[in-house]
């Protein structure tokens, strides 16, 4: 996984010639990621509007991403329908004027199956340790429902204040080297 059509811009979208590197990238990305361990994911409604949602998720190195929630919630649903979704990924404790820090991610989702399923339960314990003690005390009908859901980032804006200078967003493409998407 590389990113690729890497473009500094400011938050009105004009370019800026500011070079930055793919591995510079990289590093802000997986440093937010591993800061923050919820996020907001949007999906798309049947009739057409933005829906928002909150979840705890754990991510591979790649940039697949996965939730854990029951499929008949709304955010579930939607995905089953239309696998368009966005996460945005963010410190609620930043301040007004802060150094500001944060990822927007766009791409699909789709309920993970068989080894996909296996990746995701594998990851999620390994960042949340009382996901194990949970699962183990006996879930409820409820709880013994909900499934793991696989989200593939094809695009990004990043913003990282510190590392690329005040409002400097950075957009960019994911790229799987021809990859399998699902």
């Amino acid at each position: 996984m590389r990113f690729t059509n890497v473009i500094a811009h400011n938050a009105a979208g004009a370019l800026l010639g500011k070079p930055v590197s793919e591995e510079q990238v990289r590093r802000a990305v997986l440093d937010i990621l591993e800061a923050n361990p919820l996020c907001s994911l949007s999906t798309v409604t049947p009739d057409n509007r933005a829906y928002i949602n909150t979840a705890y998720f754990c991510y591979s190195e790649e940039l697949e991403f996965y939730f854990l929630s029951h499929p008949r919630s709304t955010h579930c649903q939607n995905v089953a329908a239309n696998s368009s979704m966005a996460m945005a990924i963010f410190s609620s404790k930043q301040e007004w004027l802060g150094p500001d820090r944060g990822v927007q991610l766009f791409g699909t989702a789709i309920q993970a199956e068989s080894t996909e399923a296996s990746k995701a339960e594998e990851l999620y314990a390994k960042r949340f340790s009382a996901y194990r003690n949970w699962k183990s005390t006996g879930l409820g009908e409820l709880e013994s429902e909900y499934r793991f859901y696989r989200f593939v980032a094809l695009r990004l804006k990043v913003l990282d204040d510190v590392s690329f200078g005040d409002a400097v967003f950075l957009s960019a493409t994911v790229d799987r080297n021809n990859a399998v998407q699902s």
